[in-house]
């Protein structure tokens, strides 16, 4: 994904980087596919992929919004076992 984020690749040539076979590195590029993270374009017999970032922006976006919830959560909890620790005291 990151040489994809760099510039549009050649399905042969992604699969170079990786000891499986072609056909393997084609299955695993049709997931991304499916899911949005890669537009596969067909030029003669070449399939040439681009990275299309966008959700993964919009992941980043829950994840950040995600963490911060769990954040507050968390601190509340801590200051909940602190105050409680302290009334044993």
């Amino acid at each position: 994904m990151r040489e994809l984020g760099k510039q549009p690749a050649r399905v042969t040539d992604i699969a170079k980087n990786f000891p499986v076979s072609l056909n393997a590195v084609s299955k695993h590029l049709m997931v991304l596919e499916r899911a949005g993270l890669i537009q596969r374009e067909v030029e003669g017999r070449e399939h040439v992929c681009r990275l299309n970032a966008a959700p993964l922006q919009q992941a980043s976006v829950w994840l950040a919004e995600t963490q911060a919830f769990w954040e507050q959560r968390l601190d509340a909890l801590e200051k909940h076992i602190l105050e409680k620790r302290k009334r044993k005291r």
